[in-house]
């Protein structure tokens, strides 16, 4: 069964008497209102296709007149193709072009866009810990691309508009034909003189020279989260580089930096910090008072705590991000021993070994090296 050619001119809603610039009128026309860059639309992309590949037939007279027997020059049943795999094409010159980049069946780029989409910009942010752990709000300055106040993005002055391009006639390309062994090869690319986009702005916006955006510090605000670790990044959707032309910004991505604290050190959601406690009230107990990110908290240090020893704290650490739950306080127990002693501590303390039963004055290999301190430490 033949395939049943397509209607160009329904496509570019144009009459069949339509002269080549109503042709060309229309698709710009199309051509704005559905490029892909500028129409969200999900079937705006597929429109613009079939609209360029019209316009690229009609505005051809060869194919044109394919058309208007009957015919569609894009396909191998059309008029006059019994028995010629290329018909449809100008020549063999159109299939290299086809397949190698032209703007025949959809190989050229097309007419670009000035309104493009703008970068992601970085900003860092340092926090202390418990801004860190328990989330805080922010507001930061931010030096970023806007869009141009005096030109809203258009790029031209106020009172002036875009002309089409004169170099391309507003196609945003230029096309050239080169002969070879193979027959005539057309190549496109695009036009240097409106950066393909088919138009040119004749008075530049005297605040963004053309640009449709000026750079503008501003304040924004960030939520942090809590439980946030360092290196994390916040990402705030549209608050990033306005584009080109006034484009869509890009995202902001706020990337975190948290301080070393003085007592306290962070491993995930749990907190770890170490206490020195004098040898006589690791060997005597005594009660710890220990400031935590909640307040003050009161630990019970046994009698006989050895140096190492380790205290946890549960659901004293960090908030895990996106949780209700959170990490422990780990304490760690580091025992002092005395450096210098006065005259009298150093009796006590003799007359404290001497009870225990301590030979201080000489250690002997008797049960080991150090045999004699550790039974008495066993005692």
């Amino acid at each position: 069964m033949a395939d049943i050619p397509r209607d160009y001119y329904d496509l570019l809603g144009v009459r069949k008497d339509a002269t080549p610039e109503e042709i060309k009128r229309a698709y710009r026309k199309l051509a704005r209102e559905l490029h892909p860059d500028v129409n969200p639309d999900e079937h705006a992309e597929d429109r613009f296709k079939a609209v360029t590949t019209a316009y690229e037939v009609l505005s051809d007279p060869e194919k044109r007149r394919i058309v208007d027997l009957g015919g569609d020059p894009l396909s191998q049943g059309g008029a006059g193709t019994a028995g010629n795999p290329f018909a449809g094409f100008g020549g063999f010159g159109d299939v290299f072009e086809a397949f190698f980049g032209g703007s025949g069946m959809g190989g050229g780029r097309g007419r670009r866009s000035r309104v493009r989409a703008g970068a992601d910009a970085l900003l860092q942010l340092s926090l202390t810990l418990p801004e860190a752990a328990f989330g805080v709000r922010r507001e930061l300055q931010v030096e970023t691309a806007v869009v141009c106040s005096t030109c809203t993005g258009s790029g031209c002055a106020p009172g002036t508009s875009p002309r089409t391009c004169v170099t391309c006639g507003g196609s945003g390309e230029i096309q050239s034909v080169q002969r070879s062994f193979l027959g005539q090869v057309l190549t496109t690319r695009a036009c240097s003189a409106c950066a393909g986009t088919g138009e040119q702005i004749p008075t530049p916006c005297p605040t963004c020279a053309g640009e449709g955006r000026v750079r503008a510090r501003r304040t924004i605000t960030v939520d942090v989260p809590a439980g946030i670790e360092d290196g994390m990044r916040i990402r705030l959707s549209g608050q990033g580089e306005v584009g080109p032309g006034g484009g869509p910004a890009g995202d902001l991505y706020v990337e975190v930096s948290e301080q070393p604290h003085e007592m306290f050190v962070r491993e995930g959601s749990d907190l770890h910090c170490t206490v020195a406690v004098p040898m006589t009230a690791a060997a005597l107990g005594t009660d710890l008072v220990l400031n935590t990110l909640d307040g003050e908290e009161k630990l019970e240090l046994r009698p006989g705590t050895q140096s190492g020893a380790q205290l946890t704290l549960r659901g004293r650490g960090v908030p895990r991000l996106r949780s209700s739950a959170r990490g422990d306080l780990h304490v760690h127990i580091e025992v002092r021993t005395p450096t210098r002693l006065d005259e009298e501590q150093e009796r006590l303390l003799r007359e404290l070994a001497a009870l225990r039963d301590e030979d201080v004055t000489a250690i002997t290999k008797s049960s080991g090296l150090f045999g004699k301190v550790r039974d008495a430490f066993g005692r």
